[in-house]
C-alpha cells in the first residue's frame, strides 16, 4: 500500500509539473507578446503609418527611412532581433535592416493563415523554420505576427523576430522550480507517510498481540483462561521432564463453594464477584506463580521448583483472607466466600498433563464432599480406596456427616463440645453426660438426606425449602434407631428443635415435656450456628450470640441452660469459645460387631 501510494504521489507530482510547466509557458508567452505589440503599437504611433506606408511600389524614400528608424528602436534591447513591416503577401515594406526592403519572407502560408484570422500569432520554432530574410544569431526563435488593421481590415503584420532563448531558460527555471518545490513536497508526504504507515503498523502489531493474549485470557478475571493455563501446565512439565535435577511441580486446583447456589439466589453478577474477589486474591498472594480461571468457578494454580513447597501455604494464607471476607447482595445478609481445593504433585501424582489433572479432579471432588472450605492433598494412592477400613457405626455415621457437608460435621463437634460444657456445669451423671456427647456430634445426622441445593444455599430458604429441612430431625431418628441403647441420644435428635414456647418442630413440645438432652442441645446448637460462618450469612461475635442467647430465653430455650451456658461462657477460666477445638478425635465407647 506505502509503494502504491508513492507512485501515486510521484505520477501526481510529475503531471502537476507538466500542467505547471504548459501554464508557465503560456503565461510567458502571452505577457511577451502583450509588451511587443505594446512596442509595435507606439511605432505605428510614432510613424504614423497609412494605407499609403504599405505598399512598397508607392512609398517614399523619406517615409521608408521614418519606419525603419522607428523598427531600429525595438531592437536596440537586444531580445528583438528584427522587425519587419509587411503586405499581406509576405513582402517587406520596410525592416530594422535597410537591407530587408523589398524582399519577401519565408512561410507565407503561415502569414495567410494570421492574416485570415486576423489575430496575433506567436510560436517559439528553430531559426530555419522562422522564415527571416537574414540570419538570425541564435537557435530558436519566437516569431510574432502582429496584424495591423485600418477600418476593420488588414492592411499589413509587423513580424517581430524575438531570440527565445531567454524566455526558454526562463520556462527552464520555472519548470525546475516547480519539479523540486513538487518533490520535495512529494518526499515530505513520503516521510510523513512512513511515519503515518510505521505508526500504524506498530499499531497494528500491539493489537495483534492484544487479541492474541486476550484469547488467551479470561475476561472476567483477567487470568489466563482454561486453554492458556493448561498449556502453561504442559510446558512446566516439558521443561522440568528435561531438565537435570530438576524439582517438582505443585499443581492446585480451586473450586468456589456454592457457586451454583450463589448464581441461582442473587443472580451471575453475585457469581461473578465472588470469582473476582478469588482471582485479586491470587494475583496478590502468588505473584511468582501461574494461575488462571480453569472452569467456570475453578481456578488453577501452578507453582514450579522452590515454588512448589509452598502451594499449600498459599492456599491455606488464601483461606484465611477469604475467612474475612464478606459479600453482601440485595437483601441479603454478609455471605461468606470459601473455597474447595485439590493439591497433587508432579511426577508423584501423576507423569503427564491428562493423568496430573484426572487425580487434581478426584481430589477436589473429595474436597467438595466434605462440605467445602477444606484443602486436599492427594496422595500416592493403592488400589485399595481410603474409606475401605473397618470402624464402628457412630464414627461411619459421623464421617458420613462429614462428607455431606464440611459445616455440618463442624457444627456437630461445636454443640457436642458445648453441651460437654453445659452437663459439667450442671453436674450430670456420666451416663447422661456420654449420651448428651454422642447426641452433639449427631444430632444433625439426619441433613444427609436433605438435597445439596437446599442444604447448602447461600440465601433464605422457601417455606417449602424449610418444610424440607423439618424432616431431619425424624429422619436422624430413623437412622440412628436400630443401634442398641440409643433412647436418650435418639430423644436429643429428634427433639433438638422444639421450642420452650411450644411453636418448634416436630412434635410441638413445650416446656419441661422437652427432654432435657434435647434443651441443652438446643442451647448448644444455637450457640454454634450464630458464632460459625453459613453460606448465607458470616458469623456473629460472641458476645452478640450470647446476648441473642438471653433475648431467646424463655420463648425459644430454657431460660434455666441458658444461663447456666452464658453465665459459663463469661465466667469460665477456659470456656469453649469458637475455634477453640481440641486436636484429640473422639471415640465412641458404644460398639457394634
Amino acid at each position: 500500500m506505502y509503494g502504491a501510494l508513492l507512485v501515486i504521489v510521484g505520477a501526481t507530482a510529475a503531471g502537476q509539473a507538466a500542467l505547471i510547466s504548459s501554464q508557465s509557458q503560456s503565461n510567458l508567452l502571452n505577457s511577451t507578446v502583450n509588451a511587443d505589440a505594446a512596442l509595435v503599437r507606439a511605432f505605428l504611433d510614432y510613424a504614423r503609418l497609412t494605407p499609403a506606408d504599405l505598399s512598397p511600389a508607392s512609398v517614399s524614400a523619406e517615409r521608408s527611412s521614418v519606419m525603419s528608424a522607428g523598427l531600429e528602436v525595438l531592437t536596440e534591447s537586444g531580445q528583438i532581433l528584427q522587425a519587419a513591416v509587411v503586405t499581406t503577401d509576405g513582402t517587406i515594406v520596410v525592416g530594422s535592416e535597410p537591407s530587408l526592403a523589398n524582399r519577401r519572407i519565408g512561410s507565407p502560408s503561415d502569414l495567410a493563415t494570421a492574416v485570415q484570422g486576423g489575430a496575433v500569432d506567436a510560436v517559439i520554432l528553430d531559426t530555419a523554420q522562422a522564415g527571416s530574410v537574414l540570419p538570425l544569431p541564435t537557435s530558436t526563435v519566437l516569431r510574432e505576427y502582429l496584424p495591423i488593421m485600418s477600418a476593420g481590415t488588414i492592411q499589413g503584420v509587423v513580424v517581430v523576430w524575438r531570440d527565445a532563448a531567454p524566455l526558454l531558460a526562463m520556462l527552464d527555471q520555472g519548470r525546475l522550480e516547480v519539479v523540486l518545490i513538487t518533490l520535495s513536497a512529494a518526499f515530505i508526504c513520503a516521510v510523513l507517510l512512513y511515519l503515518m504507515f510505521r505508526s500504524a503498523q506498530q499499531r497494528l502489531s500491539r493489537q495483534t498481540v492484544q487479541l492474541l493474549e486476550a484469547a488467551r485470557r479470561d475476561p472476567l478475571t483477567g487470568a489466563f483462561n482454561h486453554g492458556a493455563i493448561v498449556e502453561a501446565l504442559a510446558a512446566s512439565i516439558a521443561a522440568t521432564a528435561g531438565a537435570h535435577g530438576a524439582r517438582g511441580i505443585g499443581v492446585g486446583l480451586l473450586d468456589v463453594d456454592n457457586f451454583t447456589l450463589l448464581n441461582e439466589t442473587y443472580g451471575h453478577e453475585a457469581g461473578d464477584r465472588a470469582l473476582t474477589e478469588v482471582a485479586a486474591l491470587l494475583d496478590r498472594l502468588a505473584p511468582s506463580m501461574h494461575w488462571g480461571r480453569y472452569g467456570a468457578d475453578e481456578f488453577l494454580v501452578i507453582a514450579d521448583g522452590d515454588d512448589a513447597i509452598h502451594l499449600e501455604p498459599l492456599i491455606e494464607s488464601m483461606r484465611a483472607a477469604l475467612a474475612d471476607m464478606a459479600l453482601e447482595f440485595q437483601s441479603s445478609e454478609r455471605l461468606p466466600v470459601t473455597v474447595s481445593v485439590g493439591i497433587a504433585f508432579y511426577p508423584t501424582n501423576g507423569e503427564s498433563v491428562t493423568t496430573l489433572l484426572s487425580v487434581l479432579a478426584m481430589t477436589l471432588d473429595e474436597a467438595k464432599a466434605s462440605g467445602g472450605d477444606v484443602v486436599r492433598v492427594a496422595d500416592v494412592r493403592s488400589s485399595e480406596p481410603s474409606y475401605a477400613r473397618t470402624f464402628d457405626v457412630l464414627e461411619g455415621l459421623i464421617i458420613a456427616v462429614d462428607t455431606k457437608d464440611r459445616y455440618t460435621r463442624r457444627h456437630s463437634e461445636d454443640v457436642a463440645r458445648y453441651a460437654d460444657f453445659v452437663a459439667e456445669l450442671m453436674d450430670l451423671d456420666a451416663e447422661t453426660r456420654q449420651a448428651l456427647h454422642t447426641a452433639g456430634l449427631l444430632h444433625d445426622i439426619g441433613k444427609i438426606g436433605i438435597p445439596d441445593h437446599i442444604l447448602r444455599k447461600p440465601g433464605a430458604l422457601t417455606d417449602e425449602e424449610y418444610a424440607i429441612v423439618q424432616q431431619h430431625v425424624a429422619l436422624g431418628d430413623m437412622i440412628v434407631r436400630d443401634l442398641p441403647n440409643l433412647e436418650l441420644i435418639r430423644s436429643g435428635i429428634r427433639h433438638h428443635h422444639e421450642r420452650w414456647d411450644g411453636k418448634g418442630y416436630l412434635h410441638r413440645l413445650e416446656g419441661e415435656d422437652i427432654p432435657l438432652i434435647a434443651r441443652i442441645l438446643a442451647v448448644g446448637d444455637a450457640f454454634s450456628a450464630m458464632t460459625t460462618t453459613r453460606p448465607y450469612r458470616k458469623a456473629l461475635s460472641v458476645d452478640e450470640a450470647l446476648r441473642r442467647l438471653e433475648d431467646a430465653a424463655g420463648t425459644q430455650l430454657d431460660e434455666a441452660i441458658v444461663g447456666t451456658f452464658v453465665g459459663g461462657i463469661r465466667g469460665a477460666a477456659d470456656p469453649p469459645l469458637p475455634g477453640s477445638r481440641p486436636a484429640t478425635l473422639w471415640t465412641p465407647t458404644v460398639r457394634v460387631a
